[in-house]
């Protein structure tokens, strides 16, 4: 026959059982071991108030870190969210920081193990809805000085790898009625035909035009090609009569010897 004192302690033990789930399910994390084939490997399971989206829907999408960010888009319907937490985690890691993954193409998402054709490109036009959200701002913005055009740009050519050509079509009071980008190049070089640039403006009826292009190397330094070109532009706005009211390339505050991160043709007295 048990003794009173032991019938007590069964009568206990789904007691302590219950508590210690309730701990881990209200801790962060329950850790176990994965059995790989003679190899031991720690594998974690979240804790359900710990996911992003719970901590999202608990606290706001500005409570999450840039790993629980990314994790939101990775997830879907049957995926862990710890998978995407970890992926998160490694992409991050890869791009050097969240802000780095806007230069990143679907390919290069692809290379991540479960990370697919159609995620691949749903994590690109992600970086792209962002690049384009930030540079909404004012319908028509003022962009008669070199700064606002920088600071239009910033966004846009944030993450960019390869050089692209855009003209600005400007109403009679230098508002912006249309960014037409007119081509995309290499890492090095794009070509800009004044041609090209024109028409655009003829078509959108600019009374004044600005070109910009990106360094991706961040030194806005004009090389002996944006000086042929500029020329060229030049000739061909008095041709039209359009005013080129300058061309600024856009590099990176940090990259510029100068340390404003653009250069102005008009400010450098070429127009």
């Amino acid at each position: 026959m048990p003794s009173r004192a032991n019938a007590r302690a069964a009568t206990r033990q789904p007691d302590r059982v219950s508590g210690r789930g309730a701990h881990l399910r209200l801790g962060t994390m329950k850790q176990g071991m994965l059995d790989l084939g003679g190899e031991t490997e720690a594998t974690f399971t979240m804790a359900c108030g710990e996911q992003p989206q719970r901590r999202m829907e608990d606290f706001g999408a500005n409570a999450l870190s840039d790993t629980e960010l990314v994790a939101m888009l990775l997830q879907g319907s049957g995926t862990a969210a710890e998978w995407a937490v970890e992926t998160a985690s490694r992409l991050i890691a890869e791009a050097g920081s969240i802000r780095g993954l806007t230069a990143w193409a679907a390919t290069d998402y692809r290379r991540i193990k479960g990370i697919g054709r159609m995620k691949g490109a749903q994590l690109t036009a992600m970086a792209e809805i962002a690049r384009r959200m930030m540079t909404g701002g004012e319908m028509r913005p003022l962009l008669n000085r070199a700064e606002q055009i920088a600071a239009h740009f910033a966004p846009v050519v944030s993450g960019l790898a390869v050089e692209k050509f855009w003209v600005l079509c400007l109403d009679r009071k230098n508002r912006l009625l249309k960014r037409v980008e007119i081509t995309s190049g290499t890492a090095t070089a794009t070509l800009a035909h004044p041609r090209e640039v024109f028409r655009a403006a003829i078509r959108e009826s600019a009374s004044a035009v600005a070109c910009v292009h990106n360094h991706p190397s961040g030194d806005p330094a004009p090389s002996a090609a944006d000086n042929h070109v500029t020329r060229q532009l030049r000739e061909a706005a008095k041709a039209v009569d359009i005013e080129l009211l300058d061309h600024v390339v856009i590099g990176r505050p940090e990259a510029d010897p100068v340390g404003r991160g653009y250069f102005s043709f008009r400010e450098a007295g070429l127009l």
